[in-house]
């Protein structure tokens, strides 16, 4: 009875062992860990539209049902594999008719190509990977929040082309990788909408003559709406394209983040050190202490950069057809690279929460690094009436002779200032010592850049408050597709018992 419908009907020969070895063995090993609940949820979805359309009697159909929902609660080992097949979808069909025959096992796949089924189903895996990169994200941008607005006052230098730059706060720091990740944020709910559309329905390219509700089964499956156009619905990749792209960009990001930690980890710096659960021990020196969730992070954020690679490597010079290269072939790396963004996302959260700060060193180094030497020229314009070229090229020139002298910044004083100026513009300047010492001093260059988006601490309260605002708004977005997917399934799968029933 098996053999009556195989699906290999037009060839003569089984698949090469080279082929299976290569392809489908992997192919299906796959598609049973990622997408085997899916499609036992697709399958309800189509068995109660052909029902509620008319279009494949009750009877049949109840007892399609009642082996698909035993299968779905069994699992994929209810399915068996002998590598004679290429994908899990034929796999499922032959056990279909195994044990229901063909003139009733057969009638499942009424209206239906296993391309708009395996596109669907694809979606499906990748809109719940998706939620899951989000919500760790979220969680990622709730932590970097709450740790900006504790650490608002930790001076620190910045840097810029590895040297001191001005001085910032710790949770400027972080509130400025926040921001950057909620821009990551906007990138992944844009793949997600795209992501979000349903294929089923468009069979292998061009719909067909049955009369499908395609609406009906779209909103069974929690998907926003069915994706219309049946070519594009079996043909297109740039759902896979655009969610690894956005992955790609968040690891550009979250490996930046870890080069800066990894830095001020470092003795050279001093300025915080990492929880010894989030690092490793040398074999030979006793002494190290390195920050392997860093360095892991970093290059898992590369391997979802290759994934972005393989994607459009796999995808370029293809027809916009269902093609494997183009189409299934993408499927592999992209999934991949969704579950190391979203476990990477979770463990920099972690490592965050377990850091150590150093504020004293820290801000000794701001004191020390010359960072506030913009602000001193900048006193120099308003005090004096200097251009700020001029005053730019007199502060340079006593920052010049304090390094050559071995001197700190905090050690220069208005005389040096008076001699740079007289050298260079023939004129003293005759700054209070009181205006160079302010000027000189970081946390004071901070509390005055309250300009609109500086680290100042009213514009600091600001803006954390609007930032803690709009992780609400994301979170509550997110929380809508997920309890709509939620409800789809519930209301499907009760659907499905009550028909199989």
């Amino acid at each position: 009875m098996a053999e009556q419908v195989s699906l290999r009907e037009r060839v003569k020969e089984p698949p090469s062992a080279r082929l299976v070895e290569s392809y489908y063995r992997p192919a299906v090993a796959r598609a049973r860990a990622q997408v085997f609940d899916h499609e036992m949820w697709a399958h309800c979805a189509h068995a109660l539209m052909l029902e509620r359309q008319g279009i494949v009697a009750r009877a049949p159909l109840a007892a399609c049902l009642r082996l698909v929902l035993q299968m779905a609660e069994q699992g994929p080992e209810s399915v068996p594999v002998d590598e004679r097949q290429e994908d899990l979808y034929s796999y499922v069909e032959r056990r279909i008719v195994q044990a229901l025959g063909p003139d009733i096992g057969g009638r499942l796949h009424t209206g239906r190509s296993r391309n708009d089924l395996n596109a669907t189903t694809w979606r499906m895996a990748l809109r719940g990977e998706l939620i899951a990169a989000q919500r760790a994200l979220l969680a990622l941008r709730g932590t970097l929040l709450r740790l900006a607005e504790a650490q608002a006052g930790v001076v620190m230098p910045d840097y810029t082309h590895g040297q001191h730059a001005q001085p910032v706060t710790f949770g400027y720091w972080l509130l400025a990788v926040a921001d950057a990740l909620a821009r990551d944020g906007t990138r992944l709910a844009g793949a997600l909408r795209h992501a979000d559309l349903c294929p089923l329905g468009a069979g292998a390219l061009t719909t067909t003559a049955f009369p499908l509700d395609r609406d009906l089964t779209a909103a069974l499956l929690g998907f926003a709406a069915p994706l219309e156009i049946a070519y594009d619905a079996v043909a297109s990749r740039d759902d896979a394209l655009e969610a690894v792209s956005a992955l790609a960009v968040l690891g550009a990001t979250l490996s930046r983040l870890a080069t800066d930690l990894m830095a001020w980890s470092s003795w050279e710096y001093g300025f915080l050190e990492l929880a010894d659960r989030h690092c490793a021990v040398s074999s030979i020196m006793p002494q190290k202490k390195n920050p392997a969730a860093l360095e892991h992070i970093r290059a898992a954020a590369g391997m979802v950069q290759g994934a972005l690679a393989a994607a459009l490597a796999c995808t370029k010079n293809t027809s916009f057809a269902d093609v494997n290269d183009a189409v299934t072939a993408v499927n592999e790396p992209v999934l991949e690279a969704t579950t190391r963004s979203r476990r990477i996302l979770a463990l920099i959260e972690e490592v965050l929460q377990g850091l150590t700060l150093r504020p004293e060193r820290m801000a000794r180094a701001a004191a020390e690094g010359f960072g506030s030497a913009t602000e001193l020229a900048d006193v120099i314009v308003r005090e004096s009436g200097l251009s700020f070229r001029m005053a730019h090229a007199v502060v340079a020139l006593v920052v010049r002779e304090a390094l050559a002298a071995g001197r700190s910044a905090d050690a220069i004083r208005s005389a040096d200032l008076d001699q740079a100026a007289a050298t260079l513009f023939g004129r003293p300047l005759a700054l209070p010592e009181t205006a160079v010492a302010q000027a000189l001093d970081p946390a004071a260059n901070i509390r005055a850049r309250g300009v609109m988006g500086g680290p100042a601490p009213e514009e600091m309260a600001r803006m954390l408050a609007a930032r803690h605002g709009l992780l609400a708004r994301d979170a509550a977005a997110l929380e809508a597709v997920i309890g709509r997917v939620e409800a789809a399934r519930a209301r499907c799968l009760g659907f499905a018992r009550g028909l199989a029933a």
